[in-house]
């Protein structure tokens, strides 16, 4: 089973054709998708994405990207959505949330600060709710971790993870799935690839990040990049089973054996 475990469904860039997207990506054998929320403005438009196709799940959190101009009242609020969402059977995770250190606004001491306060809230609503993360890790894998062995409950997925090996291993022993995407089609990617290739296969899990994160093959110009669609999570599995000597077969089952894992709402 083809699973994108993160993919931006909603996006404004998808707007155009995003039916005919969910149908490449059915074509191309994609039986789930999993649509996490950025801010509390997009709860609902996930929740409508992931309902509107077969095979579509969400999750509900804020996203680092959206600290900067989030209220406490925000957390509020995404309390509220999860626990409307709880009898949903689409509702799988809360995420995406976490902490990136990479953007400039974002590396303010006060911005640390603030990234870290929501990040907290965050992991303790999903380990009160009996919920996996989605988390974002951007330059921060120690600072998530630090709060992780906080609060040993919590499992889930380290999207587009790209830290050491040693990281990677607490990551693991934590409970943990790496997800693997579009990165790791790039030749020059030689971490990524290092990781993906001689970490445990049942740690990992695939994704595209669409429409961001395309993989190699995808062409664009500087006026217009190219789209990364869930379809291509297909290519990517190919990509990875090269990588690992192992069939696309086995592959495909490994990582939907990790999903189930993970995001065991997915599946019920």
């Amino acid at each position: 089973m083809l699973i994108d475990t993160h993919c931006h469904l909603d996006d404004r860039r998808l707007d155009a054709d995003r039916d005919a997207v969910v149908a490449r990506a059915r074509k191309a054998g994609v039986q789930r998708i999993v649509v996490p929320a950025v801010d509390v403005n997009n709860f609902c438009a996930v929740r409508d994405v992931a309902h509107a196709f077969d095979g579509g799940a969400y999750a509900l959190g804020i996203h680092p990207i959206a600290v900067p101009h989030a209220q406490p009242a925000d957390l509020d609020a995404l309390e509220t959505a999860i626990q409307a969402a709880l009898d949903d059977p689409r509702f799988v995770a809360v995420g995406e949330i976490g902490l990136d250190f990479f953007i400039p606004e974002l590396k303010t001491p006060a911005m640390q600060e603030k990234q870290e306060a929501f990040y907290d809230a965050q992991l303790k609503l999903a380990e009160i709710y009996n919920l996996p993360v989605i988390l974002h890790v951007r330059r921060s894998q120690d600072r998530i971790l630090k709060y992780l062995r906080r609060r040993t409950s919590v499992q889930g997925i380290a999207h587009a993870f790209n830290g050491s090996f040693d990281q990677a291993q607490v990551f693991i022993d934590l409970g943990f799935a790496l997800g693997a995407g579009g990165a790791l089609t790039y030749t020059r990617a030689r971490q990524i690839r290092r990781l993906v290739t001689e970490l445990p296969l049942e740690h990992w899990v695939l994704e595209t990040d669409a429409p961001d994160i395309p993989p190699a093959w995808l062409s664009g110009t500087p006026d217009t990049p190219p789209r990364n669609e869930p379809a291509e999570v297909a290519r990517i599995a190919q990509t990875l089973a090269q990588l690992r000597d192992v069939s696309v077969e086995h592959l495909q089952t490994t990582t939907a054996q990790t999903v189930q894992r993970v995001l065991p709402r997915l599946f019920q």
